[in-house]
């Protein structure tokens, strides 16, 4: 045993190396990139074979660790809690088609939206597929439930969901890691039509699943994971999920006078709830992300006794907790300091210098003032930046994808020209559909692949459409003399100009793909060539 530094993603990529893990599946999405990047820079991972390979999207991430269990071998896949949504066809299928080797799906989910649309709580979805939902407080128990969760998939033959957050993801502590398990052997499933999800076969299924629930509620209240510790105070008893345990435990200094429920796996155990309710007046939640928990405890109780969390205001309803926010939900004073005076003002991020994206908004914007504002719809990526100053260019930012097809809804709706703004690596993501209705459609939208060959704002992955992006358009079915390539320099503004204005008035479909690569990947790119 060895003890090793590790980021909380880092520290679950080295435990599903460790529990003989297969192959790892992913999208780039922060706070879940490193742990395939770790993954990937591992020399076990390589002496191994494992698959370790960026997917196209979360969809096709889960789908191809699906496809890996059916074929008997253990597999993690990892994605953020946004990818989630993109993954959750295939996610809820597969608690109904089960498992054949194990499967542990990461979500790693962003309260206070540090790089993300939304805060979504990924505890509701496991909840929803009714598997087992594991909620580490530390960068050790991250790592056992990685190595830990393939047994607890394949017991109850289903996927499990390893739920972290950003704080937990993004911060280092020592782990201690256990023997190293061998890889299984490919075996394919006893029952040759498990996975047929024929509506005769499903309903078996979903049948199995029920039943199961007993069994994965009875693994909860037993779970290592989960503990009750008992405390003279019973004014109050505290549930502290995940690493909000860690919060209280700052508060007090590791001894909480209150009765504490410390829960890292669900279904919540109602062996140690039923066991605070008859002890205490009343509870406190604490909870990073939605009150899943307050909620449930809402329904299990009904009334009689007082519940309190972020949907009375004892704590806030949106964003991360932290250290101060506990201490004021169990009483504590604490020392606020003074308020930060405006002058201090936040700077907002803002694209490279010498970014490629730089120059596509300069001459779309000048190309755009005769059509008047509000009719540029954008996607995810480092190109969403031109939604501040100086550009002022972009009017969406809605979900991956969603630029080209909004474009499509605006331009139905009479206005035109509508244009779509879309990177290289969120086209291929989920922008190629969308691009097709507007084919079939013949809609009058200008989209611009603003292509830079790489997944800029995750870290510079590589972008499934590097070297590609004009054959694919071509492909879905764009009418080539409508296909314009340019390169993004300033040298070129007047050229690029010519070309964004004559596709704006242009009454049809067409495609500009804005060439050049991305700043921070070539300076990169000549640093390798100088070696």
């Amino acid at each position: 045993m060895q003890k090793l530094l590790l980021l909380g993603d880092e520290a679950i990529a080295q435990g599903a190396i460790d529990g003989g893990v297969s192959g790892f599946y992913a999208y780039p999405g922060t706070p879940s990139t490193e742990i395939m990047e770790y993954a990937q820079h591992s020399k076990e991972v390589k002496e191994k074979g494992m698959n370790c390979v960026w997917s196209a999207n979360e969809k096709t991430a889960m789908e191809s660790a699906i496809g890996m269990s059916y074929a008997g071998k253990r597999v993690m896949v990892q994605m953020k809690h946004v990818g989630l949504n993109v993954a959750a066809d295939a996610f809820v299928n597969a608690s109904i088609t089960g498992v054949n080797g194990g499967l542990i799906v990461v979500a790693a989910d962003d309260p206070s939206m540090h790089s993300s649309q939304n805060e979504q709580d990924s505890r509701f979805y496991g909840d929803f597929a009714l598997i087992p939902i594991l909620e580490p407080s530390n960068q050790q128990e991250a790592y056992e439930m990685a190595y830990n969760g393939f047994d607890l998939s394949e017991k109850y033959n289903v996927p499990v969901l390893l739920r972290i957050t950003t704080r937990l993801a993004h911060s280092r502590a020592g782990v201690a890691n256990m023997k190293q398990r061998i890889q299984k052997a490919m075996t394919l499933p006893k029952d040759p039509r498990q996975f047929v999800l024929l509506p005769s076969i499903a309903r078996r299924n979903y049948k199995k699943l029920l039943n199961m629930q007993k069994s994965i509620l009875e693994a909860s209240n037993e779970s290592k994971y989960n503990k009750y510790t008992n405390g003279e105070d019973k004014t109050v008893g505290v549930i502290a999920c995940g690493i909000t345990y860690n919060y209280l435990m700052e508060c007090y200094d590791g001894n909480c006078p209150h009765p504490v429920i410390k829960i890292s796996q669900y279904p919540i155990p109602e062996v140690h709830i039923k066991k605070l309710r008859e002890e205490c007046d009343s509870i406190l939640v604490l909870e990073d992300g939605y009150p899943f928990v307050e909620k449930e405890l809402r329904g299990f109780f009904n009334e009689g006794i007082t519940i309190k969390g972020r949907l009375d205001g004892t704590l806030p309803r949106d964003g991360e907790l932290n250290p101060n926010l506990v201490a004021k939900a169990v009483g504590i004073k604490i020392n606020e300091g003074e308020a930060i005076p405006d002058l201090v003002k936040n700077r907002p991020p803002s694209l490279c210098m010498g970014c490629g994206h730089r120059d596509v908004y300069n001459a779309m914007n000048e190309a755009l003032i005769k059509y008047g504002k509000g009719r540029v719809f954008a996607d995810i990526g480092c190109y969403t930046l031109g939604a501040l100053p100086p550009f002022n260019a972009i009017n969406s930012c809605v979900d991956m994808g969603a630029s080209i097809t909004m474009a499509i809804g605006a331009s139905d709706a009479g206005l035109v020209p509508a244009v779509a703004v879309i990177g290289d690596s969120t086209f291929c993501h989920s922008g190629m559909t969308g691009l097709l209705d507007a084919v079939i459609k013949k809609s009058p939208i200008v989209v611009i692949i603003s292509d830079n060959s790489t997944t800029g704002m995750t870290g510079g992955q590589d972008s499934h459409g590097k070297g590609r992006i004009v054959e694919l358009v071509k492909g879905i079915g764009v009418d080539p003399d409508h296909i314009k390539v340019m390169t993004p320099l300033r040298k070129n503004h007047e050229e690029n100009l010519k070309v964004i204005e004559k596709e704006l008035a242009y009454n049809g479909l067409s495609v500009i793909i804005p060439q050049r690569e991305c700043i921070q990947t070539a300076v990169k790119t000549k640093k390798r060539a100088r070696k």
